[in-house]
């Protein structure tokens, strides 16, 4: 009896290689590059069906949350984390503030030719690590190669599914005049991170983004039976962009306490070196709740309670205004308009 023995392929060299044109190729190269990286790190069950989707099972009789995002940051790496584990980290959150379980996540990679296997590895990793502490896994996903100069080492495109029971309804469109609005923890700490990376600005007390999955946090709150209306997470456009959104959606206004934002000693100072406004720069760990007005003092200190939310605080209430302007009381006591961000503050922060 004849015996055929499969051919030698070399094992990718993560230390030394670079990702070339054949890797998008959809051939033997894709092929290795998903086996020995994607398939090895990221593997499960419904990974490994090896079909172009994932048949997943659902649970219960709730309703199919699903929400996408795309992730340009530069740098690739930065304090507190990098583009693989925020990619994980963004999409849960967008599926989670919808007031669902988050279940699955498809990602996408757009690699450039040349770009070093060892740090996409070393991206691939965390955001293994990340997806396993979220207890969401990577159940499908596409690869594509563009030419050397054509891209800018790696964009991830990750999409989430997750499953809301019945009765539960939460959305920018259920704020209500004498609600009050909650902030889970410090604001700008996301964005001034990849500024100062981007910028070598050196500070006595170094900035960490903050991105973390917040699902645990937002089950957390929902367990306490609290009205709650509506959860956001503030990313692009930071707080106050997010506000602006939710005011219109609901049709309502809003007004703020400045006193009681809270933000970061290094945080304010790389704001006002570069001439920015933290209510306007990014979080990745962070979210708003707003919730009637009664169960305000409770949420707080469950918040508080939870190693995301430490330092969460009241910020301010709706009230009905026609214009739906988000305003602010200032610490002089005066008041201003928290308009919608114009422009790009901060590009590819995320």
């Amino acid at each position: 009896m004849s015996t055929s023995r499969k051919p030698y392929i070399r094992p990718l060299d993560l230390k030394h290689g670079q990702v070339d044109m054949a890797h998008g190729s959809g051939g033997r190269a894709m092929a290795q590059l998903i086996d020995e990286l994607f398939a090895r790190h990221l593997g499960n069950e419904y990974l490994g069906q090896g079909d172009d989707g994932a048949v997943l099972p659902l649970p219960g009789d709730g309703r199919l949350v699903m929400a996408t995002d795309a992730h340009v940051v530069s740098p690739l790496f930065f304090p507190g984390g990098d583009i693989g584990c925020l990619s994980v980290h963004g999409t849960v959150n967008d599926v989670a503030v919808m007031g669902a379980k988050p279940l699955y996540l498809a990602a996408s990679f757009i690699l450039e030719e040349g770009f070093p296997l060892g740090d996409l590895a070393r991206i691939v990793q965390s955001m293994a690590a990340a997806a396993s502490a979220a207890g969401v896994p990577v159940v499908t996903g596409d690869t594509k190669v563009v030419e050397r100069g054509k891209g800018d080492g790696v964009f991830i495109t990750t999409t989430g599914v997750g499953v809301v029971p019945p009765g539960r309804e939460l959305s920018g469109r259920q704020a209500r005049p004498g609600d009050v609005i909650l902030v889970s923890g410090t604001l700008g700490d996301h964005g001034m991170a990849i500024m100062a990376e981007r910028e070598s600005l050196g500070f006595e007390s170094p900035i960490v983004s903050d991105t973390a999955a917040l699902h645990g946090l937002i089950e957390t709150l929902l367990a306490t039976g609290a009205d709650l209306r509506v959860l956001r997470d503030p990313t692009r456009g930071g707080l106050a962009t997010t506000l602006n959104e939710i005011a219109r959606q609901s049709g309502v206004g809003m007004m703020l306490q400045e006193k009681a934002l809270p933000v970061k000693p290094a945080v304010n100072a790389a704001c006002e070196l570069l001439g920015l406004d933290p209510l306007y720069v990014a979080n990745e760990g962070k979210l708003i709740a707003i919730c009637a007005a009664a169960d305000a003092a409770t949420l707080l200190n469950v918040m508080r309670l939870h190693p995301l939310g430490r330092d969460a605080a009241i910020i301010g209430e709706v009230h009905a205004d026609d214009h739906h302007f988000v305003q602010m009381t200032t610490a002089f006591g005066g008041r201003r308009i928290v308009d919608w961000l114009s422009g790009e503050q901060l590009p590819r922060i995320c």
